[in-house]
């Protein structure tokens, strides 16, 4: 019997996958949502995203992700997909610490805004079975 507050594990809740499979799809989008705090209210925003090396990097403008990023503050990111073909989906979680990019100087600028670059420091993710809710 589950503990009260908890449900039992189903098939329908998926499966943990891996770091390295988390790494993986990671590479595979180039948009996510970075969760962050604005007046101590919760806040999720689309970004444009790279993944190389542990590092994920977007473009922003003065907002609040440059602010938290100036300051250092731990952010969240999340990207996921669905294969309507089959019904699955996954999705994948990071949380880490983010910093602005300052040493782009020799980097030309062809888009407008600031580079954020948050270090994945915890990575984790599910895939999910088609399931009708």
């Amino acid at each position: 019997m589950a503990d009260q507050g908890r449900s039992e594990h189903n098939e329908r809740d998926g499966h943990e996958l891996s770091t390295a499979d988390c790494r993986r799809l990671l590479a595979t989008r180039a948009l996510g949502r970075v969760g962050l705090t604005s007046g101590a209210l919760p806040v999720i925003v689309p970004v444009e995203y790279a993944y190389e090396g542990d590092v994920i990097t977007f473009r922003t403008a003065g907002d609040d992700k440059l602010r938290a990023a100036a300051d250092g503050h731990v952010l969240a990111f999340e990207v996921d997909a669905y294969d309507a073909e089959s019904g699955n989906r996954w999705s994948v979680h990071v949380l880490g610490r983010a910093t602005v990019v300052t040493d782009a100087a020799n980097e030309p600028q062809t888009r407008p805004g600031h580079r954020v670059r948050l270090q994945c420091e915890i990575i984790e993710g599910r895939l999910l079975a088609h399931s009708s809710i």
